[in-house]
């Protein structure tokens, strides 16, 4: 009786402490595993999902990067896309919405794409990432 009454309480106690460490599930995430409208970041400001966003092409862009080694030319498709979205990004931190860095960051991640040695769920990723990417521009990040 002893044995089962201290598993119960290890067990308890396991349980307990799970839950506090696990984070919650907040509704940030729709069933593709991309920002909800609440935002990436509590305090993103006025673009705080276009912000989580333009990070998770950044993640992607740097997995990519990552398996498939790139050298010369692809290495350089990389840096500029990560490049100009950090720029993006960086002014996204100020509200302000430059259109011109996005179409530029747009260009980067579609040469990526269609340039460089990609396994097939690296390209279709970016794939996906490009078309979050121009519904952004599109929108204005009015909707994000």
């Amino acid at each position: 009786m002893q044995i089962v009454s201290r598993r119960l309480l290890i067990g308890a106690a396991l349980f307990m402490s799970m839950s506090l460490v696990l984070p919650a599930q907040d509704g940030r995430y729709d069933e593709g595993g991309r920002y909800g409208r609440s935002g990436r970041f509590g305090r993103g400001g006025q673009y705080g999902v276009a912000r989580g966003l333009v990070d998770r092409v950044q993640r992607d862009l740097r997995r990519a990067e990552r398996f498939s080694r790139p050298r010369g030319r692809e290495q350089e498709r990389f840096y500029n896309a990560t490049r100009h979205l950090s720029e993006f990004d960086r002014n996204l931190s100020r509200n302000k919405f430059d259109k011109d860095k996005l179409d530029e960051a747009i260009d980067d991640v579609k040469n990526v794409v269609e340039h460089n040695s990609l396994s097939p769920n690296e390209r279709d990723a970016l794939s996906r990432d490009l078309t979050d990417l121009r519904d952004l521009r599109r929108a204005r990040g009015a909707s994000y």
